[in-house]
């Protein structure tokens, strides 16, 4: 039975029971349990297993070596449901550790299944949030990657820290604004346009964008701003109208078009 076909009360009884579990492979320096809740089909069996590695019980300082032992251990799985939980686990942890964590998501971002990979993504969304310096830093190290997969899903994994702070990835952005890749270029103006429309946000997109000098990427980026006030509408702080008059007002190069 699925994780939410049962009962609350029972959901719960699973949850203490796969903690417990956990917790005594870590005491007893084993993997068994951990391995069986890492890879389990039900998505949020294995989510309880990584808040549980990654949240509740790294708290302790003397689980947290034990941790890196099995963590290290299952990155090498060959079962890609764990190597994927393992990086869940470790996206936790790099919420206020970014720098313990750092080798599990370079070696994610090159895994070969693409459940490793989106969570390399889900990781860098979740801890840009709460821990955003070293982990946009290590993001720019990727923006010049030969592999235009890795650029974007670094532009893409950078998307969540934009939606409130856009100031903080707006440089990180440039960086890609004459990436030549189709996919790349995609994914930059769908982000651009996902960091515009909550309360303050359009001014400092608009105001970065004048510093631009791709104007054709810019002029796409600026109608899917225009798309999103609309598409986003209940959740957009500006009409769409308002969006498009405040970027006729204040976006330089317009002037030109």
């Amino acid at each position: 039975m699925a994780f939410y076909d049962l009962s609350k009360p029972e959901r719960h009884r699973l949850v203490e029971k796969i903690n417990q579990e956990i917790l005594a492979d870590l005491y007893q320096d084993e993997n068994t349990n951990i391995v069986r809740f890492f890879s389990d089909d039900d998505t949020y069996v294995r989510k309880t297993g990584y808040l549980a590695i990654g949240k509740l019980f790294y708290t302790r300082p003397k689980l947290q070596s034990v941790i890196f032992s099995v963590l290290n251990t299952l990155i090498e799985s060959e079962d890609e449901l764990i190597r994927q939980t393992v990086i869940n686990a470790a996206g936790e942890i790099g919420k206020f550790h970014f720098d313990n964590i750092q080798s599990f998501m370079d070696t994610g971002l090159f895994d070969d299944h693409h459940r490793v990979r989106n969570a390399v993504i889900g990781s860098i969304k979740k801890m840009g949030e709460c821990n955003p310096k070293p982990v946009l830093a290590w993001a720019k190290t990727y923006l010049k990657h030969t592999d235009k997969e890795i650029r974007r899903e670094i532009c893409h994994g950078i998307e969540l820290r934009g939606r409130t702070h856009p100031q903080d990835i707006l440089p990180l952005l440039k960086e890609l604004e004459f990436d030549d890749t189709r996919r790349v270029s995609d994914t930059l103006i769908h982000v651009l346009g996902q960091i515009a429309y909550k309360n303050g946000c359009l001014k400092t997109v608009i105001a970065h964008l004048n510093t631009w000098t791709n104007k054709a990427l810019v002029q796409k980026a600026l109608d899917e701003i225009v798309d999103v006030h609309e598409r986003y509408k209940k959740f957009a702080v500006l009409t769409q109208q308002e969006a498009i008059a405040y970027i006729d007002d204040n976006y330089i190069s317009n002037k030109s078009y």
